[in-house]
């Protein structure tokens, strides 16, 4: 989990070096702003999975969920927010799916914390 977290921070860091430098002029109308805006829900759940890759021992299976959740939430919405972007719009309807992982992830984050300890 720490690997993937760091993995989505090296991605969303390297997808603002781009917005910066070469994506200006080459996205549609409001293209920056859902650069933006993806880049913000990635950097957040990079940095939840490092959380979570050092909660798990203690979160047990929900921790676990919360992360595949994150994982596969940072694919869908800000993959989609990406394409988006560009003028894909084929791909939109999978940033809802993608949101609603994102959401699950962090309730199943919460209850890890609130799960019964074993002795």
């Amino acid at each position: 989990m720490i690997a993937l977290g760091a993995l989505a921070g090296l991605v969303a860091v390297a997808v603002a070096a781009a917005a910066t430098h070469v994506l200006p002029g080459r996205v549609g109308p409001g293209g920056e702003a859902l650069v933006q805006s993806g880049l913000r829900m990635q950097a957040w759940h990079a940095l939840a999975l490092l959380f979570v890759g050092l909660w798990s021992a203690r979160g047990g299976w929900l921790a676990d969920a919360a992360a595949v959740c994150f994982v596969l939430g940072i694919v869908l919405f800000c993959g989609a927010v990406y394409a988006l972007a560009f003028g894909h719009a084929a791909i939109e309807p999978l940033a809802p799916v993608g949101g609603t992982l994102l959401m699950l992830g962090w309730l199943l984050l919460g209850l890890s914390a609130l799960r019964p300890r074993r002795g």
